[in-house]
């Protein structure tokens, strides 16, 4: 398939429409694209949705422009990046849906100051018990709602490390939180 995709000749008739050549390099791109979506979104449904419209985008692009070079793959997979991005940030600006209708007043006139003050102090003792990294890490990503790489960029360690950081300083304060109950 490398052969095939690198001619530019070849992507340039399945740019403008020829059918055979469309479907030859979609069986051939498609289960490389879509594992690559997969292990970037953890969702199967997003993840085809995802590797259709990279495949109609670059499609589109190869009709308007030349042939992108010898990764072709690469090239599709920056395109579905593209995507992801542009979608992550359509939902950050949409922000968190609430059901109105779902919330009871009742419930929320009535919670006790004195039970929420209990459980920010249980919460900032907890906080206190993890290392300075740990915290840093949780009000990165968790109060302040930065992304993985953001974190990893500002407190200057790798993205695995700050999901690592992340994922013990929440199994640790559940620790704490459940010993203090």
């Amino acid at each position: 398939m490398q052969d095939f995709v690198t001619a530019a000749d070849t992507l340039k008739s399945a740019a403008d429409g020829d059918s055979k050549l469309i479907e030859q390099i979609c069986l051939d791109m498609w289960e490389p694209l879509y594992r690559f979506l997969y292990w970037k979104v953890q969702n199967r449904e997003e993840a085809e949705d995802i590797t259709q419209e990279t495949f109609v985008k670059t499609l589109t692009y190869l009709q308007e422009h030349q042939s992108p070079g010898d990764n072709f793959l690469g090239f599709m997979k920056i395109i579905a990046l593209n995507i992801i991005r542009d979608r992550w940030r359509q939902n950050k600006r949409r922000g968190v849906p609430i059901n109105i209708e779902a919330v009871s007043l009742e419930e929320t006139a009535g919670v006790d100051p004195q039970t929420l003050i209990a459980q920010r102090l249980q919460i900032e003792n907890a906080l206190a018990k993890l290392s300075e990294d740990q915290r840093a890490v949780l009000d990165l990503r968790i109060v302040k709602g930065y992304s993985v790489a953001e974190t990893a960029r500002l407190v200057g360690k790798t993205e695995a490390a700050v999901r690592t950081s992340q994922y013990r300083a929440l199994q640790g304060m559940a620790q704490i939180l459940d010993d203090s109950d």
